[in-house]
């Protein structure tokens, strides 16, 4: 390997180490001193058989080679010991083996359900800015990495360092001289090891992070499959697919190459230190250059031999798994560590009574009103009736440093009023409702929610008085009625059938063998688009929002549905504010206000009979003299 490489290699994070031994450690203390006590058994019971062969050469088959009536009483009585040593061992090993499997499954479920709690903290960004196979890897390929780590690695290293420890204790109880000789050549493995498991662990660790990409990309074609077939992208999605898979194909290889040449070099290397050891032996026992070295003796540190070298491989074997499941880790860690949506608002949404004169009380009860409770700094509590009521002041924002894309945006919309957002791609529509939302927040000036800056409004408060429609539905894995009652978990049967009504999704929902109790699986994929989307609608409706945001909401609906969506949509919007962004002008007609963006900008804006008479850019868009891109 180049210097060069060397310089690039990835190091084992022992920040990661240190915190995944914790984590284990903190939920499964008393279990990992019980799994510690069983692997020192089955340690040193590992070791009771050389030296068991020690004690039966020289005081039983020796002795007996020279009495002419011979009794194997002693024999047997040693062999009926050995029996139930080694019975403890098995045992001890199945014990600590079935802990093992609770302690690493339970360690996963406790990281995948931290794992999935923080993710429904993260921001928008992060699911933007990241492959969503790549997030689902940590789910699935890091995790299995890091199961077999704790489950068997961890073990095994843990047995083997026991092991290596009880056998040269035993050897030195034997003979110092062969121990000395052992250990000479155990540096000369454990520095080949090194040199090895250096090599094959920084493709283990480029393994992991080019499998991410793969199923990254993989889910992207799966999800894209009908676009890719359209357009007829098979042979190029191949060619990409190609070129990711070879990468990953290059690191598995220089990964497994150099882990898979360890272990013959290690049986190679022991085998030689064998016949040495042998050899050494027999000649220092006969020359009686060692006091007390017999026949037995030379037989046990043989056999130790055989078992001292063991460990050794199993240590070697496992550190590459090790080291790909501490690079699982690290990536797993990352995503925990991720910082979690930025919430610092203060003002909550509250049931509210509010009597003739306009005096507002709190509830504890559901009262069909809302009001903010607003807590000032200096303490007085003020609340202000939820209306619907949004103001956007100066705002300037872009997704990314020094690449702004909203300039001076200033609307308002009050309640019941349609407000329609017309532009080409990229001009700034969605973006605008990402800040509504506060999926992302504004860079310099404000919008105002009833005269509140949303700043100061706690997000899932503000997010609790926003309906969104999207263009891409998304339905859950659950019936009709669940997905309905998404917007509102409080909701009951009678809400369900009426937010279908509003949103005319009733009809086809009652001609279904189940109703309102039809399982849907993969997004509703037994559905039409149109039938998706007045779920969606209908979803929405549940919720009895103040202000809806309709994003392309119809975009990819059939004329004769996108009749039933407005329908639904004319009824929803009565007493509400509605934000609509449309790429069919039809569906704008009757905006209150329509505002024509461009490059971020607003450049028009009116009634759709004033645009028209201003005869600019929506007077082109409407009469065809110019197309949205």
């Amino acid at each position: 390997m180049s210097k060069k490489m060397q310089d690039k290699r990835p190091q084992i994070n022992m920040n990661t180490v240190k915190r995944l031994l914790k984590l284990i450690t903190q939920t499964y203390k008393k279990r990992l001193v019980l799994v510690f006590i069983c692997l020192l058994i089955s340690s040193v019971v590992s070791v009771c058989a050389p030296l068991f062969t020690k004690t039966i050469i020289d005081d039983y088959i020796m002795p007996l080679l020279t009495v002419e009536n011979p009794s194997f009483d002693g024999l047997r009585n040693l062999i009926l010991f050995m029996c139930a040593i080694f019975i403890t061992g098995v045992i001890t090993t199945f014990i600590y083996n079935r802990i093992m499997v609770v302690i690493a499954q339970g360690t996963l479920k406790n990281i995948r359900d931290t794992m999935f709690t923080k993710m429904q903290k993260l921001p928008i960004k992060y699911f933007d800015t990241n492959s969503h196979g790549d997030v689902m890897s940590h789910y699935t390929n890091d995790a299995d990495t890091l199961e077999q780590m704790i489950s068997q690695s961890l073990p095994q290293l843990i047995s083997s360092v026991l092991s290596i420890m009880a056998v040269i204790i035993s050897m030195l109880t034997l003979s110092i001289p062969l121990t000395i000789f052992i250990l000479v050549f155990v540096v000369i493995m454990l520095r080949v090891t090194k040199s090895i498991t250096k090599r094959s662990g920084t493709y283990f660790i480029k393994q992991q992070e080019t499998l991410g990409k793969v199923n990254g990309y993989i889910e992207e074609m799966i999800n894209g499959q009908k676009v890719v077939k359209v357009f007829n992208y098979e042979e190029r999605a191949k060619d990409a697919f190609d070129k990711l898979n070879e990468e990953l194909y290059d690191n598995m290889v220089k990964a497994n190459k150099f882990s898979n040449i360890l272990m013959p070099i290690l049986n190679n290397l022991g085998n030689l230190e064998y016949v040495l050891v042998a050899i050494l032996g027999a000649y220092l026992a006969i020359t009686e250059m060692v006091p007390g070295l017999t026949i037995g003796v030379i037989a046990s540190f043989l056999a130790l031999t055989r078992s001292f070298n063991q460990p050794i491989k199993n240590v070697s074997n496992q550190v590459n798994m090790i080291v790909m499941a501490i690079a699982g880790a690290t990536r797993i860690f990352a995503l925990i560590d991720e910082e979690p949506e930025v919430d610092d608002g203060y003002v909550t949404l509250v049931n509210a009574i509010i009597d003739d004169k306009g005096n507002i009380t709190e509830s504890k009860e559901r009262t069909g009103k809302w009001a903010w409770r607003h807590q000032h700094h200096d303490g007085r509590l003020e609340y202000i009736e939820l209306k619907g009521y949004i103001e956007l002041e100066n705002v300037d924002f872009g997704y990314e440093e020094n690449k702004q894309i909203l300039h001076d945006i200033s609307l308002y919309a009050k309640p019941g009023q349609k407000i329609a957002f017309v532009g080409a791609t990229g001009a700034g529509k969605t973006t605008i409702t990402n800040l509504i939302n506060r999926f992302y927040d504004v860079e310099d000036g404000k919008i105002r929610y009833d005269g509140i800056n949303i700043n100061k409004i706690k997000k899932e408060d503000l997010r609790k008085s926003l309906g969104l429609v999207l263009q891409e539905t998304n339905l859950f894995t659950g019936t009709i009625k669940e997905n309905i009652k998404y917007g509102n978990s409080d909701a009951t049967d009678e809400d369900v059938i009426n937010a279908a009504k509003i949103a005319n999704a009733h009809e086809f929902i009652s001609m279904l063998p189940d109703g309102y109790d039809t399982m849907l699986t993969q997004n509703g994929s037994q559905l039409s688009q149109g039938q998706r989307q007045l779920l969606s609608i209908a979803r929405c409706a549940i919720n009895n929002p103040p202000v809806m945001i309709l994003d392309e909401a119809t975009s990819s609906i059939d004329t004769r549905t996108e009749k039933l969506v407005q329908d639904g949509m004319d009824k929803l919007m009565e007493g509400r504010t509605v934000f609509v962004i449309a790429h069919r002008l039809s569906t704008v007609r009757n905006s209150k206000a329509i505002i024509v963006l461009e490059h971020g900008r607003i450049i028009e804006r009116g009634t759709h009979e004033q645009l028209i008479e201003q005869k600019g850019q929506y007077y082109e868009l409407y009469t065809g003299a110019f197309e949205l891109e």
